[in-house]
């Protein structure tokens, strides 16, 4: 029903601190990598609620917020399957940012010719 909106947030919250790094942090690259993998897949889960008429052009937007228990089972779902996505994002995120550490630290290969 609404469960977009967790990982959406957490995407606006990681592009505001994107966009604080200095353009000379290296660290800037990776966290752009985390907002894209939350972007990518809340859009992803936005048109599936549009698809399924869960999501609506009018107020209140979300067919689940016209009557308390509806909402109920909504803010459920947030809490539930709205968090789990955004961790396993995150945590898929960290190891990426994991492996991509581990591959620039590796010594270059003997014979290989660098760049100067």
């Amino acid at each position: 029903m609404a469960c977009f909106l967790v990982p959406a947030t957490e995407a606006i919250v990681v592009t505001a601190v994107e966009k604080g790094l200095k353009k000379e942090n290296p660290f800037k690259g990776k966290v752009k990598w985390l907002g894209n993998m939350l972007w990518g897949g809340s859009a992803l889960l936005a048109f599936e609620h549009v698809w399924h008429g869960e999501v609506v052009p009018w107020f209140p937007f979300l067919t689940a917020a016209e009557n308390s228990a509806d909402m109920t089972e909504m803010l459920h779902e947030m809490s539930t399957v709205g968090v789990t996505m955004t961790v396993v994002v995150t945590m898929a995120w960290l190891g990426m940012v994991g492996v991509s550490h581990y591959l620039e630290k590796l010594p270059e290969a003997p014979g290989k010719k660098t760049k100067v």
